[in-house]
């Protein structure tokens, strides 16, 4: 009787790819997942607040979404089709007005 060290390692692998997994899709309540970025392939995903939809800035952003992209979004996100450097000056801005 003895161990099988494969049968191990394959599990660890399974249980490291699960965790990977669940940290890469959870989104705390109150917040949803956008993805950013001009270029289709790099583009980057931030969990934000609900509370951004009420903002008129972030609605404008949500407009060119639409124009863009309409109600399909490759990423299996809602897509914003603007700068990861324009969205982050946005997002600090909301951030500084609340």
């Amino acid at each position: 009787m003895g161990f099988h060290l494969p049968r191990i390692l394959h599990a660890k692998q399974i249980l490291q790819r699960a965790t990977s997994v669940l940290v890469a899709t959870y989104i705390p309540k109150g917040h949803f997942a956008v993805y950013v970025g001009e270029n289709q392939i790099r583009k980057k995903r931030y969990v934000i607040p609900i509370s951004y939809l009420n903002q008129p800035s972030f609605q404008d952003l949500l407009s060119k979404a639409e124009e863009e992209f309409g109600y399909d979004h490759p990423m299996g996100g809602l897509t914003i089709p603007c700068s990861e450097e324009m969205f982050v000056n946005l997002a600090s801005h909301l951030i500084n007005s609340s």
